[in-house]
């Protein structure tokens, strides 16, 4: 009787140290593949969401005042980690005619806020694209596609639209979009 209750301990820890070296393997080719990008294998994008990885998307430890008040005024104040620099700068060069409305903003703000934002950027974008639009972005489209999230959504009065973030994301402002916290509203 011992020697079968030694037998099926040490089977039991052999598949438990197989297994495990299988979900290494299974991990890592997971990795490789975010790498080339979602698109599928053999396809390449520039890496991950065709060069537009966003990093991780929490604001910085110390957030600009001014850019706090300014942007969040109309919208929540968007985690520069979500954009290239390349995208804050233009969407920073057209305050004037801003999605459909003036924020215009002296040239002392405009340069305290350009200044925050591009050097707090995401650090991780590699595409040519320097999309004006959070939406716009690859990643964006890859989690809120028709799959994950209904198109009905969007017409949600409490979304609104996919600029609202704050609609599902509960700390977004800080910069949180963890799909854990995700509340879409009904």
């Amino acid at each position: 009787m011992l020697l079968d209750a030694r037998k099926f301990v040490g089977t039991f820890a052999v598949a438990a140290l197989l297994a495990g070296g299988m979900m290494s393997v299974a991990h890592a080719e997971e990795s490789e593949r975010a790498e080339r990008g979602w698109w599928g294998v053999g396809e390449s994008h520039g890496g991950k969401y065709g060069g537009e990885n966003r990093g991780k998307p929490v604001q910085p430890p110390q957030v600009n005042a001014t850019f706090k008040q300014e942007c969040s005024a109309c919208h929540i104040a968007y985690s520069p980690g979500l954009l290239p620099a390349e995208s804050w700068r233009k969407v920073m060069s057209g305050l004037d005619k801003h999605f459909g409305t003036d924020a215009s903003l002296t040239e002392q703000e405009n340069k305290e806020i350009t200044d925050f934002l591009v050097s707090n950027a995401s650090n991780r974008w590699s595409a040519a694209a320097a999309p004006l639009r959070i939406t716009e972005g690859a990643w964006f489209k890859h989690k809120h596609d028709g799959r994950e999230i209904s198109p009905t959504v969007w017409n949600n009065p409490k979304v609104k639209s996919p600029a609202n973030c704050a609609a599902c994301h509960p700390q977004a402002e800080s910069g949180d979009f963890n799909e854990h916290n995700i509340r879409i509203p009904r």
